[in-house]
Order: structure tokens, then C-alpha cells, then sequence
């Protein structure tokens, strides 16, 4: 339940977000089963795929992703007609196969900070639900932290792309 400054949250619904700032949700359901959707996420060679708005791509050999409690994932999207490179990391905080993913999620443009992935940055809380559904499969990406107003909506915008790059590369698949 969205109450505007935080969730409520049913006990064991979430293991981390509690505490932080409910930013926004994104969700979609795909036309493939719940296995192939988990692998995209927890997979190193997926993630580098599609992990990225569709008008832009993952720098090859910078995606990293250990799916278990405490291991980390990182991703590097390149951002050329800004000159620069956006750089996620975090660690895993729950793994719960084919149903949920927490993890932490701390961005730089610095390749220095990005490569030695400090775990006391600055960092937003992720969680990601899995459902299967007829003929398929569903996720939700929710992020927790602290967000200007103003930049909710373009964020939204830019995980709903990230989500149209994950249905091409599930789609890809077959």
C-alpha cells in the first residue's frame, strides 16, 4: 500500500525498504515463462543484453551479477550523445528464485567510484517481484529512496524503456 512518504508493508513483504521513501513501481507482463524472465535478471551475459533504454547499450565486459545474498551486480550504460557513461552497482540483499529480488542500487558517472564499488555510496533500494501468469510471466520493478519530484516521472519513463528493451531481448530469445 503506496501511503505517499512510505509503504506498508505485510511482515516479510519486504526485508530492506521499509524504512526508505517509496520512489515508484513498474511493471509488465511477457509472453514467456517466469524461468526465462528470472534468468534475465540474474544473469550477467542477459543483464548486458538489455539492461538499458532502447536507444542506448551496455558498455561490453562491465556487467557483473552474483544473484545471492551479498553478492553484487553492476552495469555500465553508455550514454554517447551525453558523453558519458551511467554506471549502477549494488549488492544483493534477498534472492528468493522466481519470485523476488532486493537489492541496493548506487549510480555514478565515474569510472574510478564504479570500479571500486563502494557499499557505503549513496544507494537506492530495488525490489523486484516475479509472477507467472497465463501464457507467461509478470515483474514488477519498485524503487525506494530519495528522488526530487521532478525527476519521478522521466525515471518512470526510463525503466518503462528499460522494460521494452527486456521484452526485445526475451523475444530475441525463442
Amino acid at each position: 500500500t503506496d501511503i505517499g512518504c512510505a509503504r506498508v508493508l505485510a511482515p516479510g513483504d519486504c526485508n530492506t525498504c521499509a524504512v526508505h521513501r517509496f520512489l515508484y513501481s513498474v511493471e509488465r507482463e511477457y509472453a514467456h515463462p517466469i524461468e526465462k524472465l528470472w534468468a534475465a535478471w540474474t544473469s550477467a551475459e542477459a543483464l548486458e543484453s538489455w539492461y538499458h533504454p532502447t536507444i542506448l547499450q551496455s558498455v561490453p565486459g562491465l556487467t557483473q551479477s552474483d544473484a545471492r545474498v551479498g553478492g553484487n551486480w553492476a552495469v555500465a550504460v553508455d550514454v554517447p550523445m551525453n558523453d558519458f557513461v551511467a554506471y549502477f552497482f549494488g549488492w544483493y540483499k534477498a534472492v528468493e528464485p522466481l519470485r523476488r529480488i532486493e537489492h541496493s542500487m548506487s549510480y555514478t558517472q565515474s569510472r574510478d567510484e564504479f570500479d571500486q564499488r563502494n557499499p557505503d555510496a549513496p544507494a537506492h533500494d530495488i525490489v523486484i517481484e516475479f509472477e507467472p501468469r497465463d501464457g507467461g510471466s509478470w515483474c514488477k520493478f519498485s524503487q525506494f529512496g530519495d528522488l526530487p519530484e521532478e525527476m519521478i516521472e522521466a525515471t518512470i519513463d526510463g525503466m518503462n524503456s528499460y522494460f521494452d528493451s527486456l521484452g526485445m531481448y526475451l523475444d530475441e530469445q525463442n
